[in-house]
């Protein structure tokens, strides 16, 4: 295989063709499918293959050629036992692998899958769209020689196209995904608090029914709605459930959340951006407001969002038009809000941090999510419910709770709310062997040494008692130090002094987890 070989190819044809799927609605199957035939006429192979990168890990997703079989489909690597291919990822550079690299360097990625021979033909290419690192495309020939450079090169260029399009697709198709499984978020939701029709489903706090009540009245409304609760408590979840038991269903619904997202990438991912629009904006995008246009947009911790962004969100809410970035033209839209904050709006609105006007809009019908510590009643039903859940996810069968193990779960204060709560159930199902949770496996944060303690007859020191009123407020404001409303103003101290205390306490930064 030589550069001389590739004159007779049309490459101009290809890669005009398949620059045509970039942003086209055709399946990503379908997308890699046809990237990897076209692909053949620039350097023969007899396995092509695309890897996706999934939690650390590349998985199959497509592979042609005369060696593709259902080993290949169904193989996995692990970029940390594979440095080479890590760094074609990092270096955004396809690479070849030399006779050496099988022999005495981290082997070939279809080890102990294909039997080919050391030194045959292997290319490497990253599948990089933007900023975002999609997997990577392997070439692999029989043959015991190399690719050689004008070809590497080429494969570069049909892996960069390749990416794009996977990723314009892959939109198309997530937004699909979002918008047929609204209406199991709603079923879910409605399982967890009680709406539903089957047993489990019936919550006993007269606090959940009357939510229930009020926000399938809501729902029927256009009103925008804004849903009040601790962090875990739910909220994404009440408001997708909103959006299924509403007119709008049918439309897509769409979430943002704000917290600890700079000004500028907020701006553009609510309202968009034209072409051109600043250095490094090629094509246009459309903002979330655009994506939900029909549906809803959910706006998660919309305390965070800065006053100049309130004054457009207004506008988008009394007017129903706003600008993409880089534009002079108004784009209209028909889009319900429904926003989400843990932080008193009122108190914001005191100090100058969130727009009166847009407060009583955003207020027009609140929904308050009570705390699970407030409402111990439905902690049953919620692990039941739960464990349901996990059942499915995992494909394991079904697990009971014994009463003991019950009882420890109802005499938790629950800081972190039903989203705690999954993560101790889920930790039980990892570490009970039975058809039974016994109250072994309920390994509730700080619950043993207190128990220690209190059968030792001891008082906890004051490093403890510090730690754990840190660890309260930082759960309470998602791991966010500083700014408004953050763990330091709470707690009255400076930024710097708080991240000093963490340090010598030992307390983890808490990531802001799924709602």
């Amino acid at each position: 295989m030589t550069a001389a070989s590739l004159r007779p190819v049309d490459l101009a044809r290809d890669l005009q063709d398949l620059a045509t799927l970039v942003g086209s609605e055709q399946a990503v199957d379908d997308v890699l499918r046809r990237g990897l035939d076209w692909l053949a006429r620039v350097a023969p192979y007899d396995l092509a293959t695309v890897f996706v990168l999934e939690q650390g890990r590349l998985v199959v997703r497509a592979a042609r050629g005369p060696l593709a079989d259902d080993r290949v489909r169904q193989h996995a690597l692990s970029l940390d036992e594979f440095p080479s291919v890590r760094e074609a990822l990092e270096t955004r550079r396809a690479r070849t692998f030399l006779e050496a690299d099988h022999r005495h360097g981290d082997g070939d990625p279809f080890d102990h899958v294909l039997d080919l021979p050391p030194g045959h033909a292997c290319l490497v290419a990253p599948l990089v769209a933007g900023d975002q690192t999609l997997g990577v495309l392997t070439l692999d020939r029989t043959v015991c020689e190399v690719y050689p450079p004008p070809v590497v090169n080429l494969v570069e260029v049909y892996a960069q196209l390749l990416a794009i399009a996977i990723q314009g697709a892959g939109k198309t198709v997530t937004l699909e995904r979002l918008h047929l499984q609204d209406h199991a978020h709603a079923k879910l939701l409605e399982e967890e608090l009680g709406g539903g029709q089957g047993p489990e489903s019936h919550v006993r706090s007269p606090a959940m029914h009357a939510l229930l009540r009020r926000a399938r009245q809501v729902a029927r409304a256009q009103t925008p709605v804004l849903i009040r609760g601790e962090p875990g408590s739910g909220k994404e979840r009440l408001a997708r459930a909103i959006h299924a038991w509403s007119a709008r269903a049918d439309h897509p619904f769409v979430s943002l959340s704000c917290a600890g997202v700079p000004e500028a990438t907020l701006e553009l991912e609510l309202f968009g951006h034209v072409e051109g629009a600043f250095a490094g904006a090629g094509r246009a995008r459309p903002g979330r407001l655009v994506v939900a246009n029909g549906g809803t947009l959910f706006i998660d911790e919309v305390s965070e969002l800065p006053l100049p962004l309130q004054t457009r969100l207004l506008r988008v809410l009394q007017d129903g038009e706003f600008e993409p970035v880089g534009s002079d033209r108004s784009v209209r839209v028909d889009v319900r809000i429904l926003a989400a904050t843990h932080v008193d709006l009122e108190s914001a609105v005191s100090a100058g941090r969130f727009r009166e006007d847009l407060f009583y809009l955003l207020d027009v019908f609140p929904l308050e999510l009570p705390p699970l510590r407030e409402r111990r009643e439905d902690v049953a039903p919620l692990a039941e419910t739960l464990l349901e859940q996990l059942a499915r996810r995992t494909g394991k069968p079904a697990r009971r709770i014994t009463p003991e193990a019950l009882s420890r779960l109802e005499g938790h204060d629950w800081p972190g709310n039903v989203r705690e709560l999954a993560n101790v159930l889920e930790r039980a199902l990892i570490l009970g062997p039975g058809q039974e949770l016994g109250p072994e496996v309920i390994d509730l944060p700080g619950r043993r040494r207190r128990e220690a303690r209190v059968r030792e007859g001891e008082l906890p020191t004051l490093a403890d008692a510090t730690r754990q009123h840190i660890s309260r407020v930082l759960q309470t404001t998602r791991g966010r130090i500083y700014g408004p409303g953050g763990a330091a103003e709470i707690l009255g101290v400076k930024p710097s002094t708080l991240q000093s205390k963490m340090k010598k306490l030992k307390i983890d930064r808490l990531p802001a987890g799924p709602r």
